[in-house]
């Protein structure tokens, strides 16, 4: 219970403006979170929504964008005049989150050219497969460049006429401040960045140019890129038409501070206080991911690895997977529906967390059931395309408990496969911070995680809210930076400075949970992982035999 005094005080520093404001754009969701000077959540709001599947690509529609931020805000503004009563008029600093790679390309006039192109599309292997060669560096599927040079190779009409190419966080950004921008973590997921100089690595770009011009004239691809920004970097400021938009009612006025606006694996680094070296963090959501900063350029190129950089530009390696929670929420919702059935009054986050506890007491290898999550294409384990499925055989032990495990170790199996590929190139992680939804329900996901990666994993009181307060965190250390007369320091300030900023500022007092991993589970997982790779065959023939039906398809 917030004492009064306290009340009293954090009104006070809404009405000044003396607050941040993170907004990120997660896959199923949209949550705003406002924070104080020292970085404590003090408001939120929220929008739910689903990417759809539509002419075979997964796409976010960029009026649903603008409904659901609106929507989002007006629900923070909301949240703020209930516990403070008062509504804000401005805000200390505003960043903008969100997930990050995909295609967004626009023509000369601002105009969308195709619907969104999000991270979850795997249509660009060939396009892929030709950079990654080239480059001699991991072109992902999901990375915009791949979408971009794939549009190029398929010949695609609209190709000729793109003068802009950004992420969903870069075209909200721009939309608020006018400013093509992009923060160097953000940055990282559309084209490689040099750590060096923390910015595109133009020498990758001159090869990329030279490759495009032997199939057709245009502008060279640094043109069409946003301008790269490390953390603390003046983003510019909110315009009145960036106000309205956001903001239709025209409470909040312009002139309000961004910083670099960043994707979403930049915001959970942030918010589990993971930007040095041999720190890592894992985020579970739709997707799920692991970051894991380096102390040095990895000696071989690997599918399996993106090699992205922190807010501040440090090199990190990503293991991606397409697949995270969306099962899980799927055998939840199944489960509320029986529980419905039957009578029970459950509340959605009842069945969620009951069918969490049950994990914990399942044999340590899932009993002999293998789940696969892959509702959509996996790169990381060659799939163009998903099928989720429950496997198991005659002599295993169907109870709920062991239902339960398998599927949260289906949600971590392809992310331990990639794992397994950082361990190999001898790369040293003292312990993981996790964040997302996941880890709400206490000691569960935190423990088997932990078993599937064999190293630590601490969840901190803030793991819950995720990037949107990560970016909240972030606008913070711009406005800071910019008070101490920091903000034209180099770009290897930046990065120390961020560093100390979430030691010493943010994370001094955080309470923090670390389970060490449990020997009996290490070896469960392990012996469980041997059948989930094995079993790929199985997903491998379901993807051949049974056709994707696509949103609103008659099944007949």
């Amino acid at each position: 219970m917030v004492q009064q005094d306290e009340v009293g005080r954090r009104r006070a520093a809404v009405v000044a403006g003396e607050t941040a404001l993170g907004i990120e754009l997660g896959s199923t969701r949209i949550k705003a979170c406002l924070v104080d000077a020292e970085g404590t959540p003090l408001a939120s709001g929220s929008h739910a929504w689903e990417n759809r599947f539509e002419d075979g690509t997964w796409t976010y529609p960029l009026d649903a964008v603008e409904a659901g931020l609106r929507d989002c805000y007006a629900r923070l503004v909301d949240d703020v005049e209930e516990r403070y009563g008062v509504r804000p008029t401005t805000y200390g600093a505003l960043g903008v989150s969100a997930m990050m790679h995909g295609y967004l390309a626009f023509d000369a006039d601002g105009e969308l050219l195709v619907p969104f192109r999000t991270w979850r599309n795997t249509s660009t292997g060939p396009a892929a497969a030709e950079l990654t060669e080239l480059l001699g560096y991991n072109v992902p599927l999901r990375w915009s460049v791949a979408h971009w040079y794939q549009a190029i190779l398929d010949a695609e009409p609209h190709a000729a006429r793109v003068a802009s190419l950004t992420t969903l966080a870069g075209y909200v950004h721009r939309r608020l401040t006018g400013r093509h921008v992009l923060g160097v973590g953000d940055a990282s997921g559309m084209f490689p960045v040099d750590p060096a100089t923390r910015d595109y690595d133009h020498a990758l770009l001159a090869l990329v140019d030279e490759r495009v011009a032997t199939r057709r004239d245009g502008p060279k691809l640094a043109e069409l890129l946003p301008d790269v920004l490390v953390a603390g970097a003046d983003a510019g400021r909110l315009t009145a038409e960036g106000a309205a938009w956001l903001d239709p009612s025209g409470t909040l006025t312009p002139g309000v501070r961004l910083c670099p606006p960043e994707g979403d694996a930049g915001t959970g680094m942030v918010a589990t206080n993971a930007v040095a070296p041999r720190t890592g963090n894992v985020s579970a959501g739709t997707s799920i991911f692991a970051m894991v900063v380096l102390e040095g350029p990895l000696a071989g190129v690997h599918h399996e690895l993106d090699l992205v950089t922190t807010p501040a530009g440090d090199l990190v390696a990503m293991v991606h997977c397409n697949n995270g929670a969306s099962e899980l929420d799927a055998w939840a919702s199944l489960l509320g529906e029986l529980a419905a059935a039957v009578g029970s009054d459950a509340s959605p986050d009842d069945v969620f967390g009951a069918l969490f506890r049950a994990a914990l007491d399942g044999d340590a290898d899932g009993g002999g059931l293998l789940a696969y999550n892959y509702l959509a294409g996996e790169p990381i384990t060659g799939l163009d395309e998903g099928r989720p499925l429950v496997v198991r055989t005659p002599g295993s032990r169907l109870t709920l408990a062991n239902f339960a495990r398998t599927q949260v170790y289906g949600a971590f199996g392809t992310l331990a496969l990639g794992m397994r590929v950082l361990a190999g190139e001898g790369v040293r992680l003292d312990g993981m911070l996790a964040h997302g939804g996941m880890f709400r329900t206490a000691g569960v996901a935190q423990r088997l995680l932990a078993a599937a990666i064999d190293a630590p994993v601490s969840v901190g009181r803030t793991a819950g809210e995720g990037g949107a307060w990560g970016i909240a965190v972030l606008a913070g250390f711009a406005r800071d930076r910019a008070s101490a007369g920091t903000a034209s320091r180099s770009t290897d300030g930046a990065a120390h400075d961020l560093g100390a900023y979430l030691r010493e500022h943010v994370f001094a007092t955080a309470d923090v949970e670390t389970v060490a991993p449990d020997p009996v589970d290490v070896a469960g997982f392990a012996a469980y992982l041997e059948r989930y790779a094995a079993g790929l065959a199985v997903e491998r023939a379901a993807v051949t035999a049974l056709p994707a039906r696509t949103e609103g398809e008659d099944p007949a």
